[in-house]
């Protein structure tokens, strides 16, 4: 039998997940506020060399246990494959990789071609994330995305032919003017394309992003909320009917094809952020890692002092989690999963104390209100719970 990999049980020394940002990006959509940049391709390639040493440093000697890679962005694609591959043999270098290790890579439709997906499946990439975010070319063309909806049917089509067989899609609801009809058309083709996983986000307006500068001016229409839950309510539907279970508020896979990267940060247990703007936490910290991908390699190409797990030259801040954080933020965390909630005895065994002996108050309250359940030693969001998670993840910050 098999068990998936949010069903399996944590282990008491759980091993670390690799997250290595990429910041690189062609064009910067409207909506992004994360740590991309566009017109530095002549620093790919001393940037990933960069990106390797730092791996090897916060490796250091002990060779800890890790279990997940992931490349995120901007757009790892952009990277040669020869170029990833000195990457990865960092990491077999550094640490010791479960077999098999998930190796996931993000990629933007139509920045790969299929001699670039053979290679990246032949250096050990073994799961593709695949930014989709809409089937119409006026809301690509509202996100400033550079690829059509053929681009995706093609770039999917051209993956499966290297190789892969564990492939998630990305998609985005509740954008200024999207009708109900237009997100259901997304969500159909999408399904028509056979993922193992599909990623669906409402949008949000980040400060900084040209789409809070045009909803600020007036010139697009602000999101929906009450649209976007009837979205929301509607994909849980579809999905299910077409055999997808949904395993985190916004995530949702093939039986056997959760993303078990993102299952380590959801159960609120340690990664390492390498990269240029990274985010990590190991060693009891919460930390982030300099912004600007040549002061990145700067740093790095410096060899510093031995310094503790894991710091390494590119941090820029870094925080102590103490006792009372690790409790809400094990519970902020956990309780996106869907099925499995925060369970009562994994809890104790994380932190010492009784579940209902600290938050009972703020579950039982919850559980009145219709946004928890209780199922057996699980507290679990309701249907109702996963559209207001917000008020939820407030009671225990």
């Amino acid at each position: 039998m098999t068990i998936t990999p949010e069903l399996a049980p944590v282990p008491a020394a759980p091993s670390l997940a690799l997250y290595l940002h990429i910041p690189f990006c062609r064009t910067r959509c409207t909506y992004c506020a994360f740590n991309t940049y566009t017109g530095l391709d002549r620093l790919i390639e001393p940037y990933t060399r960069a990106l390797a040493h730092e791996i090897r440093v916060v490796g250091g000697t002990e060779r800890r246990a890790a279990h997940t890679i992931y490349f995120g962005g901007g757009t790892p694609s952009l990277v040669p494959p020869d170029l990833l591959v000195e990457v990865l043999a960092a990491c077999a270098d550094a640490f010791t990789l479960a077999e098999p290790t998930e190796v996931t890579l993000e990629t933007n439709p139509a920045t790969v071609d299929l001699d670039a997906l053979k290679a990246l499946r032949q250096i050990g990439i073994n799961r593709i994330s695949i930014g989709m975010q809409s089937a119409h070319a006026s809301e690509l063309k509202l996100f400033a995305r550079g690829h059509t909806a053929d681009d995706v049917r093609d770039t999917v089509r051209l993956a499966r032919r290297a190789g892969f067989d564990n492939l998630s899609l990305d998609l985005i609801y509740g954008n200024p003017g999207q009708t109900f009809a237009m997100w259901q058309t997304s969500l159909d083709a999408a399904l028509s394309m056979q993922p193992e996983h599909l990623s669906m986000y409402s949008l949000g307006i980040e400060d900084g992003t040209p789409m809070q500068r045009w909803v600020a001016r007036g010139q697009v229409e602000p999101p929906d909320a009450d649209l976007a839950a009837d979205m929301y309510e509607w994909a849980i539907e579809r999905l299910a009917r077409a055999g997808f279970e949904q395993y985190e508020i916004s995530n949702w896979a093939k039986p056997g094809y959760e993303c078990e990267h993102n299952l380590q940060y959801w159960r609120d247990l340690p990664y390492l952020g390498l990269g240029a703007g990274a985010h990590g936490y190991a060693g009891g910290l919460r930390y982030s890692t300099v912004l600007r991908p040549a002061d990145y390699i700067a740093r790095m190409m410096v060899q510093p002092p031995p310094l503790p797990f894991p710091r390494t030259a590119a941090w820029l801040d870094s925080e102590a989690i103490d006792a009372q954080d690790e409790m809400a933020e094990i519970m902020v965390t956990g309780l996106r999963l869907t099925r499995t909630g925060v369970e009562a005895e994994t809890f104790q065994a994380r932190t010492g104390q009784g579940l209902w002996a600290v938050y009972g108050e703020q579950i039982r309250q919850l559980i009145r209100d219709g946004l928890l359940e209780q199922s057996g030693s699980h507290v679990r969001l309701t249907p109702r719970g996963r559209l207001l998670g917000n008020l939820v993840f407030e009671a225990f910050v």
